[in-house]
């Protein structure tokens, strides 16, 4: 098989939006969903799409809690969600480099 393999990309994390969310992710703990929503200057519902799409997947796990009355939406990334992350990032240097 050669290195040069397109079809090793994962299509789950390939999108931006995605990537955005699973590369911050990668580095912090976790985030809350106005936190993502800036930082990837994302709406509300299509933030929410790519999350759920990632949930879907297993690569993140949602928490919903409350910060007083206000509802707290927090992401982080599962164990499967860091191998596949991990995977991602290699299967692309592959295909660069």
């Amino acid at each position: 098989m050669s290195a040069f393999d397109i079809g090793q990309i994962d299509d789950v994390i390939h999108g931006r939006m995605r990537l955005g969310i699973m590369a911050y992710l990668a580095d912090a703990e976790a985030a809350d969903f106005n936190e993502l929503k800036a930082l990837l200057q994302a709406t509300q519902g299509n933030l929410s799409v790519h999350l759920r799409k990632l949930e879907d997947a297993g690569y993140i796990a949602i928490e919903k809690s409350f910060a007083g009355r206000k509802p707290l939406t927090r992401a982080r990334l599962t164990p499967a969600g860091r191998d596949a992350f991990a995977a991602y990032l290699e299967t692309l240097g592959k295909l660069i480099g």
